[in-house]
């Protein structure tokens, strides 16, 4: 039985800003761009009872919560903390799968320090980080990926929760389907209308049905219904890239609304971009006129594409070389590729690298 534990920074970009700004402690915080269409990156514990989250237009958060304090991105700085954090990791186990700058798979099953608990090691991983960085993290343990990811979210912030293989199932049966790694929305909704709410329910359906329903992935739900997921912790997995694409209700052909649209994905790029710490090269675009008929647009430049300022104006040139004009838009996406990778330039230093879940419906 594989030991796992999944370690979650707790708010981490805001976390990090009010650590090193005394003034901002204790206040409701939304780290992002503070302009038009901006876009709220992190928001503060403090915040979050307004209703203010990751993802939210900026504009919103402030209607929500009048006194927000918006504090620009210093990735930089996110990302020095981050190393310090993952130093700590590989004192324990060099099966570390970074998801992100603020969090990581480890698999402890067999580790540096000998230790017998995965509960163990996962408190001491816990201190570490608080004793060198004065931030909090949260933990969950589990034998696998899917319940050690879904146990770090049980008790934020600064948690540390663990489900034991004999609880398993009863855990999974009275989460609600949206708790299940790789359900968003969308499929969330799809079960509801088949009158699946919780994981016990999606248990009683059959694989074969799951299938019919949601092709290849019935397969995966149907696992992880069961707390069944044989993915293991990859160490030194690179991320190709990061992307983002939307598909409309309606094709839509008016130029100054292709325009807008594809300046919202841009800033929903720019998003992803903070929050993974990936930095590529090469920006890429992509058109689909209708269910057999795609283009893609590709352009790469010296410089890692990071801003806004950095992608919309060689999205828009990338735009202009299409026929945009002539057709119905149904898809628009946007991705940067070509990763630019650090060389470790200090003894157990990592090197940055990212798996990317095929089956979230939120990442692409």
């Amino acid at each position: 039985m594989r030991k796992i534990i999944h370690i979650d920074m707790d708010a981490f970009f805001a976390s990090v800003e009010q650590r090193d700004n005394p003034g901002l402690r204790g206040k409701p915080i939304a780290v992002g761009f503070d302009g038009p269409r901006g876009v709220v990156s992190t928001a503060s514990y403090e915040a979050r009872p307004f209703g203010v989250h990751s993802a939210m237009p900026m504009a919103q958060a402030r209607r929500r919560c009048p006194h927000l304090v918006v504090v620009p991105c210093h990735f930089d700085r996110y990302k020095a903390v981050s190393r310090q954090i993952h130093a700590v990791f590989h004192e324990y186990t060099d099966l570390v799968e970074p998801i992100s700058l603020d969090e990581a798979f480890l698999d402890v099953t067999e580790n540096k320090k000998g230790m017998e608990l995965a509960v163990d090691i996962a408190r001491e991983i816990k201190q570490k980080i608080l004793d060198r960085t004065s931030l909090t993290a949260s933990a969950g343990v589990s034998y696998n990926k899917l319940l050690a990811k879904i146990s770090s979210d049980m008790r934020k912030p600064d948690g540390l929760f663990t489900v034991h293989p004999d609880r398993a199932l009863g855990f999974i049966g009275s989460l609600p389907v949206e708790k299940l790694w790789g359900i968003g929305p969308k499929t969330a909704k799809r079960m509801h209308d088949m009158g699946v709410f919780t994981g016990g329910q999606l248990r009683q359906v059959s694989r074969r049905h799951l299938v019919q329903v949601f092709g290849k992935m019935g397969h995966v739900y149907y696992d992880f219904s069961r707390g069944i997921d044989n993915r293991r912790v990859v160490a030194f997995h690179e991320r190709k890239s990061v992307g983002c694409e939307r598909t409309f209700l309606e094709d839509i052909h008016v130029e100054s609304k292709i325009i807008i649209e594809l300046y919202h994905i841009v800033l929903e790029l720019v998003e992803r971009l903070a929050r993974s710490g990936f930095e590529g090269r090469t920006l890429t675009l992509k058109l689909k006129w209708d269910a057999a008929s795609q283009i893609t647009r590709s352009l790469t430049q010296e410089r890692v594409l990071r801003t806004k300022d950095d992608i919309l104006p060689l999205a828009k040139r990338l735009l202009g070389e299409t026929a945009y004009h002539d057709r119905p838009v149904r898809l628009m996406g946007l991705s940067v590729s070509s990763p630019v990778i650090e060389k470790a330039d200090a003894p157990g230093r990592p090197v940055w690298r990212e798996g990317l879940l095929p089956f979230d419906e939120n990442l692409f």
